[in-house]
């Protein structure tokens, strides 16, 4: 018999790691996310009415999740519990990737964004968060006489 003294695949850990502490290097957009992990995922774009926020989270109960928005600052917050058993004696987990524990993801909104306006929907393991843009902010056409 083969003993793992690893708990995880050793070169699948390493390259977790390599992402991880690669992430801060890569290039970041005007609006940007950061946390300490990457879970949720998140995709920001938006529209010239709206900015449109999906974080990718299977597996959460909406009423645990906490999404707060403070001078333009845009948190996402809650925990996942772990779906394998606890490792004792008995048992043994030999992969374990998905994310389990407390996360916390921000994301800095442009400044026409508009706090009053902020609206979040939970469906399919998808959080939707759509915060409107002022409307004095958008552009508009000025007629020249």
């Amino acid at each position: 018999m083969v003993w793992n003294v690893f708990p995880r695949d050793l070169m699948a850990e390493l390259e977790r790691l390599q992402r991880d502490y690669s992430h801060p290097l890569e290039q970041s957009a005007s609006i940007r996310g950061s946390g300490h992990s990457r879970f949720p995922a998140l995709d920001v774009g938006g529209t010239p009415e709206t900015v449109e926020i999906f974080a990718f989270a299977p597996g959460l109960d909406p009423a645990a999740i906490e999404l707060t928005l403070d001078r333009g600052v845009l948190t996402l917050s809650g925990e996942r519990a772990g779906e394998l058993p606890a490792e004792d004696a008995r048992t043994a987990v030999h992969i374990g990737e998905r994310f389990a524990g407390r996360f916390r993801r921000v994301v800095n909104l442009p400044e026409d964004a508009d706090p009053d306006s902020v609206s979040a929907s939970y469906r399919d393991g998808v959080l939707h968060i759509r915060v409107a843009r002022r409307a004095a902010s958008r552009p508009r056409r000025i007629n020249v006489q």
